[in-house]
């Protein structure tokens, strides 16, 4: 086996395995040094398809290097090493192992060039990732683990019955565009659709990052839903269908992050949020928006890994992540107050920040290629984002009064605000270079992003959320929370919607079992004392007959059948 025909991600998964045996220092060096190789690894490969090979009559890829693999494969390198930065200080085996798996599964994924590959990868992402949710050691986060579990486990399955009907409709497992023509097809688009978290999909997001260890939620916001877009635009670039999900999912998701309460959660919802112009992207199709996809999923995992960090390092020294025990830490915790508000800068798109260098290419996309109405849309969804994290989530951890006093505790440890120094950089250096950086893309689209047009237009954006977000503010519509809230999502469905009908199909079938036995009991009984009366001791079948009467009757039957028979 040559270097090119080992499969990208796999030095990071054996390091994970070789991880769980080794002492605490050295499973550090290893979290550090193998993103930097897979890096090194994956630039130096040529392009094309390598591991090649036929099982059972299939012809499998093992590793396909592109442009699109290696933007996505990349920054998930990146964001591995900046993720192991952030968590260096944890002493926690189990962590250690699953984050390097995980990332390692993804990294595979991404340059997976069949759909069996594909779905061994993402089978694994799903099982290493579900540890860092069990990480956070609590009982909420044990069943959130286990949701989150079989909602992944969902997605595989659909994943493997989609590439089983396509395999046996075209003769091919290859992963490249493969439409919504056939049944298996849209099994596929199902198995992307519940990883990227499409609205009433998406409940599992919310759910579990919130619960995850704090250095956990991390790893997490950068690979799974990543790694779904990444699929989308693979398997799906032109869907139009794409476009109108991705702009609900821009909307809906804003909104459940305007109301949500718990700082991670709004993240998480964020995150969410944000997913949706990658996907309308995928779904415009043409090389200016892939370009854009590939981009802005780039600058994503950066400000929101950023953002995440940010509130790991609140809850690492507060113990609080709910908004009603937090606001005025300012003056308390200045370095993760300049990091939220770069992270804010850069989701809020303002110039000389990544994302407005990444999201713009979409935009110009969406408005010459699908109409008003879909840049409208998007438009309003950019709006929700700039007032959903890069307002409010700082307001409401830095800003005005909090309830009562919270203890604040030792600083961070260092590598915590090494790993938030290093992403804000990046997500500003981005932006100060915008044509280095498409030259980068996978179309290597030229785009000029600082004209007049695109930065008055952003600008004015922003100035609008800012002004609609004080006055909600003000008109106590968007108050402080006073207390945890309650928020009801997509996934009361399955966690309470569908065990209500399950115990109510229990109970019902419980009284038709009722019934039915009631009824079969009376039917037997009926049954027996009929026979009882007609064949016992003193029914009409059970006397007494003398043998010339039993000739007589056999006589009468005898003759009743000649002349049935013989007339």
């Amino acid at each position: 086996m040559t270097w090119a025909d080992l499969p990208p991600g796999l030095v990071l998964i054996l390091g994970g395995v070789l991880a769980a045996v080794l002492p605490h220092a050295l499973r550090k060096a290893l979290m550090l040094a193998l993103p930097l190789a897979g890096l090194a690894h994956i630039l130096a490969l040529p392009a094309g398809g390598h591991a090649e090979m036929m099982l059972f009559g299939i012809d499998l890829v093992g590793s396909r290097v592109d442009g699109l693999a290696l933007v996505f494969g990349g920054i998930f390198y990146v964001a591995a090493f900046l993720a192991a930065v952030f968590h260096l200080h944890v002493r926690d085996r189990m962590q250690d192992v699953a984050a390097m798996v995980y990332a390692g599964a993804a990294v595979g994924a991404v340059f997976a060039g069949d759909l069996a590959t594909l779905f061994v990868y993402w089978e694994l992402t799903a099982i290493a990732s579900v540890f860092l949710v069990f990480a956070g050691r609590t009982d909420a986060a044990y069943r959130a683990g286990i949701r989150y579990l079989l909602v992944q486990i969902t997605s595989g399955v659909l994943l493997m019955g989609g590439l089983v009907l396509h395999w046996r409709a075209t003769g091919s497992v290859a992963f490249d565009d493969i439409g919504l023509g056939s049944a298996g097809a849209v099994m596929i688009f199902l198995a992307f659709a519940i990883k990227c978290g499409f609205p009433l999909l998406h409940g599992w997001i919310a759910d579990a990052y919130p619960r995850a260890s704090i250095t956990g939620a991390v790893f997490l916001s950068a690979f799974t839903t990543k790694l779904a877009v990444y699929a989308l635009a693979r398997g799906f670039p032109g869907t139009e269908l794409l476009i109108w999900i991705g702009a609900a999912m821009g909307i809906l998701l804003a909104l459940l992050a305007l109301k949500a309460t718990d700082i991670r959660r709004i993240l998480a919802y964020s995150l969410n949020s944000q997913l949706g112009i990658m996907v309308a992207g995928v779904g415009i199709g043409t090389p200016l928006a892939l370009d854009g996809v590939a981009a802005h999923a780039v600058v994503s995992i950066l400000y929101t890994a950023l953002l995440f960090m940010a509130a790991g390092v609140v809850l690492h020294r507060t113990g609080r992540s709910e908004a009603s025990a937090l606001g005025g830490l300012a003056t308390r915790m200045p370095w993760t107050l300049a990091a939220t508000l770069v992270a804010a800068a850069t989701i809020s798109a303002l110039p000389l920040t990544g994302a407005f260098v990444s999201k713009s290419p979409i935009l110009t996309a969406a408005g010459s290629e699908s109409g008003w109405l879909a840049w409208s849309l998007l438009l309003l969804g950019a709006v929700g984002a700039i007032a959903h994290t890069g307002l409010r989530l700082p307001w409401l951890i830095f800003a005005g009064r909090r309830e009562g006093p919270v203890e604040i505790r030792q600083p961070a440890p260092a590598n915590m605000y090494a790993a938030m120094a290093g992403s804000a950089a990046l997500c500003i250096a981005i932006g100060l270079v915008p044509g280095l950086y498409y030259g980068w893309m996978p179309n290597a689209s030229d785009y000029e992003v600082y004209s007049a047009s695109h930065v008055l237009t952003q600008l004015q954006l922003v100035a609008f959320a800012a002004l609609g977000f004080v006055w909600l503010v003000r008109s106590d519509l968007l108050s402080r929370p006073a207390a945890p809230e309650t928020l009801l999502d997509a996934d009361w469905f399955y966690r309470r919607g569908l065990q209500d009908v399950w115990r109510k199909t229990v109970e019902w079938g419980g009284e038709i079992g009722r019934a039915g036995r009631g009824g079969l009991h009376g039917w037997v009984q009926a049954v027996i004392l009929t026979s009882r009366r007609l064949a016992g001791p003193d029914g009409p079948l059970g006397r007494a007959v003398t043998p010339g009467t039993a000739v007589l009757w056999l006589t009468a039957m005898l003759g009743l059948y000649l002349v049935v028979f013989y007339t």
